[in-house]
């Protein structure tokens, strides 16, 4: 197992940096302190996950391409947070509501440690995200763990603490891709229930059922078939961009193409599928068409309310998450 970096930068006069975390069987993953981010993840000599070509382009133009997407990953309704007889408010930055955290910790230098042993190599990456950045209370020290072991598996494990109640619901956003384009894509997901959402992406009216609709991935399909079908849903969204609610299976979703293979598992009750619906080979992504990848971005399912409970954190409480990539070759 080994580790490694180089710096490629500077950036609020913090030195930018890209980390190499490489198995004993040949897999590399790549990683970079901006935004705590997976640029690649190479496996038998092939790119799993949507890359720009150069590591300095990723804090040129904001994208979402591997980042740790915080304090939250999602969009909150009109950008408020009703609790007990208070309302904060935070920027709203999509039209009428606030969406990845504002400037989140996605668009931060992060601090980062490489460790490596016969087991494994990680990189802990940490932050302290101040408070009244972005309109959330509490100071919030995150730290996010990137582990690779030597059966393919890619551990992601967020960790966060704040000093006063906040609201917290973060998510990876790596594009995964195996390889092909993401329509191309078998994708198979452990969930009986969706969320429909309006036009801006938020929810409307509670959970439905996944059968007799596009939605439904209890069995592998090919995800260019489903977007394929005439459904109000897609057409609101341009595609997947929706909440999957997960009924506890181990395998929380799993995708495949001809020659690879991706297991997910996640200790979240929710994982928000979305398809690129917005590449149009514009800006820093000019590589990058609608439908090219697709995002499995472990989370609570976000509301249509202010009542934000699920994802309220109160002052010394600890968050996990942790998800685990296992790939594979077919």
């Amino acid at each position: 197992m080994k580790t490694s970096f180089r710096k490629y930068g500077r950036l609020k006069g913090q030195d930018l940096c890209e980390i190499t975390l490489t198995n004993d069987v040949g897999m590399e993953v790549k990683l970079l302190n901006y935004g705590a981010t997976l640029e690649s993840l190479t496996l038998a000599g092939v790119n799993m996950v949507l890359t720009l070509p150069k590591s300095e382009d990723y804090h040129q133009e904001r994208n979402y391409l591997g980042g740790t997407i915080g304090r939250i990953c999602g969009r909150i309704a009109k950008g408020e947070w009703k609790h007990g007889n208070e309302v904060t408010h935070l920027p709203l930055n999509e039209g009428e509501n606030h969406v990845h955290g504002g400037l989140g910790i996605d668009t931060d230098v992060w601090n980062f440690q490489l460790q490596a042993d016969e087991t494994s190599a990680r990189a802990v990456f940490t932050i302290v995200d101040y408070a009244g950045h972005n309109g959330f209370p509490g100071n919030l020290k995150v730290k996010v763990t990137y582990r690779l072991d030597s059966q393919n598996n890619l551990d992601y494990k967020i960790e966060a603490l704040s000093d006063q109640m906040t609201i917290f619901n973060p998510a990876n956003h790596t594009y995964f891709t195996l390889g092909k384009r993401g329509a191309d894509l078998m994708m198979k997901v452990a969930a009986d229930y969706y969320l429909p959402v309006d036009g801006a992406g938020i929810p409307t009216d509670g959970m439905h059922p996944v059968a007799g609709t596009p939605f439904d991935f209890r069995k592998s399909r090919i995800i260019g078939d489903a977007l394929a079908e005439e459904d109000e849903q897609l057409k609101l969204r341009n595609g997947f961009d929706h909440p999957f609610i997960l009924n506890g299976e181990k395998i929380a979703a799993k995708l495949e193409s001809h020659h690879f293979g991706l297991e997910f598992t996640t200790d979240a009750p929710a994982v928000v599928i979305y398809t690129g619906n917005h590449f149009d080979h514009s800006g820093i992504c000019r590589d990058f068409g609608q439908y090219d990848a697709v995002t499995l971005e472990a989370q609570y399912p976000p509301v249509g309310d202010h009542n934000l409970q699920a994802i309220t954190l109160l002052a010394g409480e600890k968050f996990e998450r942790n998800c685990r990539y296992h790939f594979y070759q077919k």
